[in-house]
Formats: structure tokens, sequence, C-alpha cells
């Protein structure tokens, strides 16, 4: 497609008003019986079959919110279905059509789903935004190769401990803040995958606060998702830099937290 036609076709979004993205969260699945005894007492969530569920965007989680909504009109006796929640090989996945709503699903069915029946373990999703005419992608199989995710994870992980080595061989304070820089600079430049996943990680020793860990999924994925929208309109430049300066702004700025220079 021509940048031209770009310009005249905006991307596809979903009826909430958020770029279509697809993404998968994985959860790690201890009490298979004890999790479909929750999802049955909530109203918001309706089986398909014996291991699919839909979830929609009424009762328990009515209060959710949404930008871009202005000409988007609900209708209680259609709600819309915001994921579909399935139990493949012993392991529990919600797929989402956009980053918005896998950020409001993680710490919505945090305080749902207790850790010891059913825990968030990682994200799968797309770095793009699509045509209104572009071929979309049919089932998560379809998108993402669990060899070349965790090949991805792993060099992340692998360049990170090798900067955390580099600083802390460092002779100096200005030393290793100058590595880290590097580091940093590097990484916000690079091309982003096509697909990408992350991880939750969590230390069960020390024990962080979940809304930390939802805030910094939050920043991550809204970080792509600035990328992908303004490469598409033709800011090749635009890198992960540019979306994370936005993006604290925004977050720290609408909580009238002031920021450090």
């Amino acid at each position: 497609m021509s940048m031209f036609e770009r310009l005249q076709r905006p991307f596809l979004t979903v009826k909430t008003g958020e770029a279509y993205q697809p993404i998968r969260l994985t959860y790690e699945l201890k009490q298979p019986e004890q999790l479909i005894a929750v999802l049955s007492k909530l109203n918001c969530i309706t089986a398909k079959h014996d291991h699919a569920w839909d979830w929609f965007w009424r009762d328990e989680c009515d209060d959710l919110h949404f930008e871009s909504l202005d000409s988007y009109k609900k209708n209680e006796a259609l709600p819309e279905r915001l994921g579909t929640f399935t139990i493949k090989n012993n392991t529990l996945y919600l797929s989402l059509p956009s980053f918005k709503r896998a950020c409001l699903a993680v710490p919505f069915f945090h305080r749902l789903i207790s850790a010891d029946i059913a825990k968030v373990h990682k994200a799968d999703f797309l770095n793009k935004v699509f045509g209104l005419n572009e071929r979309l992608p049919h089932g998560f199989s379809e998108l993402f190769n669990e060899n070349e995710l965790e090949r991805i994870v792993e060099q992340r992980i692998h360049d990170y401990e090798a900067m955390q080595a580099r600083c802390e061989q460092a002779a100096s304070v200005d030393e290793a803040a100058a590595i880290l820089a590097e580091y940093t600079k590097s990484e916000s430049k690079k091309r982003l995958p096509y697909a990408e996943r992350y991880t939750f990680h969590e230390d069960e020793k020390k024990p962080i606060d979940p809304d930390i860990v939802f805030l910094g999924f939050y920043i991550f994925l809204r970080g792509r998702e600035m990328v992908a929208i303004h490469r598409w309109f033709g800011e090749t430049g635009y890198s992960l830099a540019n979306a994370a300066e936005e993006t604290v702004e925004q977050v720290f700025g609408g909580m009238n937290i002031d920021i450090i220079e």
C-alpha cells in the first residue's frame, strides 16, 4: 500500500476505538476446575463450549473505560465482546483484539482469579496496525512462532545482562551512566519485530505491588502501539524513545507527579 493510500485510508480499529492489534495473554493454569467455577459465576463471561468462554463488556466490568468512544453507543442488549478465554493443553489463553483491552484485562482478572488458580505469565502480540482492506490473520497459531518469540526474549535478556555487567565493572558512576545511556539509546532505535513477547516477571521472595507490574505492562505496550501508528502514517524515524517520552508525560503528568529531568 502506498503512503498516499495510507493517508487516505486510516488503520483498522475495534468498536471501542483503539487500533486493532491482536494480542494473546497466556496464564499458568494450576487448578482448571476451580477456574471454571470462578468464570461460571461471572455475568460478564458466557460459555461457548466446555473449554472456551467469551468476555463481554457488561456487569462486573461495565465501568471499564475506553478512550475515543464519542461515536460508540453501548447496546445493553448486545454488549461488546472484549475477548475470548480458551483452555488448551492445560494452559489458559485470553485472546484480545487490542493492546488497550489486554491492559484492562490483566488487572481486572487479577482481582477475580486467585494466583493459586491461574496466573498471567506472558503476552504475545503484533507490532503493527492493519489497513481497512488488509488481509487479517486467522487465529493466533498463524501469527506466533514459539521458537522465534523465545529467541527475541532471550536476546533481550542477554543484551540487558551484558549491559548490567559492564555497568558493574565501570570505573566510575559517570562511566556506568554512559553505558546505560548508550544501551537505552540503542534499544530505543532498534527495529521492532513483527511479533513480540512480554513476560511478567515476579520474584516470589520480593513481591512487587501488582499496580506497578500492570503499569509497566501498559507502558511497554503503549510505546509499541504508538510506534506502529506513527510509522503507519510515514514517520519512519519515530522510535520507542519518542513513544516513551510521550507516554511517561501522559501517565505521570496526568497523575500530577513531577518528573525529574
